[in-house]
């Protein structure tokens, strides 16, 4: 048996309505443009604020423009050749000093560090603290090794002291800041 309902409103519409589906329109043309906008603004924005904070922080960026002038520019300042300083040798006889024996003559490192000490490199509780054979017996110059570059002064003056040696900044040696590496060259009662 058929089942009927008396109509109601609901079962007239109007012919001038244009909705489709689920009451949606057609999507505005361009629309897509519009966010894609939106992102590209908000990503500008982003850079600029990460750039001044840049530049705030560290101050490490230098928008200065090269002029056409290079005999008045920084950039040909820095081009001419710095006066190369000199440094003077110096005894500082608290830095603690490593002898290593690079020959096959025994117990080299030992006077060497005796003769040291006897020229003032010990001071009150350092000095010439080690004293041992190299891992090579057959260095043959005298090297005096020093790892930081305050220490300049006091590895030619330890030159001096030997009477003989080359001075080279390394860090082949970081248990002391002054290493002497002695060679075939280094005569002990010289």
């Amino acid at each position: 048996m058929p089942t009927s309902y008396p109509p109601d409103r609901f079962d007239t519409l109007p012919d001038d309505i244009a909705r489709i589906g689920a009451h949606r329109a057609p999507p505005a043309k361009g629309r897509g443009w519009i966010a894609f906008a939106w992102a590209a603004l908000a990503t500008g924005i982003l850079v600029a604020i990460g750039v001044v904070a840049l530049v705030l922080f560290t101050n490490s960026i230098n928008f200065d423009l090269p002029s056409g002038d290079t005999a008045t520019s920084p950039s040909a300042e820095a081009s001419e050749e710095p006066a190369e300083e000199t440094v003077e040798p110096r005894l500082d006889a608290t830095i603690p000093i490593t002898v290593l024996n690079g020959t096959s003559t025994s117990g080299l490192a030992g006077s060497a560090g005796d003769r040291l000490v006897e020229e003032g490199w010990e001071g009150a509780a350092i000095g010439v603290g080690n004293r041992a054979n190299a891992d090579a017996s057959d260095i043959e110059t005298t090297v005096v090794y020093y790892s930081d570059a305050a220490n300049e002064a006091a590895a030619l003056a330890l030159v001096e002291s030997l009477g003989v040696g080359d001075i080279r900044q390394s860090t082949d040696y970081p248990q002391s800041p002054l290493v002497v590496l002695l060679g075939a060259d280094y005569a002990p009662g010289a």
